[in-house]
């Protein structure tokens, strides 16, 4: 299966007109975050960056002594 270039341009055209300029670059960076966490998990790295989409542990509750 070869993709030539007219092939190319026409799924660039279908992409557009499915998502629309604004959003490419939104799906994109996700589509990159997702495969560099792919492949940290791969190598059994933690993830070096914490972004918004890393929860943060819950605080332990804390007692008082009295």
């Amino acid at each position: 299966m070869d993709l030539s270039l007219q092939h190319l341009l026409l799924l660039l055209l279908i992409v557009l007109i499915l998502f629309g300029g604004r959003r490419i670059p939104e799906l994109m960076r996700g589509l990159g975050e997702g495969i560099r966490s792919f492949r940290e998990g791969m190598r059994g790295e933690p993830s070096a960056s914490t972004g918004p989409g890393t929860p943060t542990p819950p605080s332990a509750p804390t007692e008082e002594k009295k």
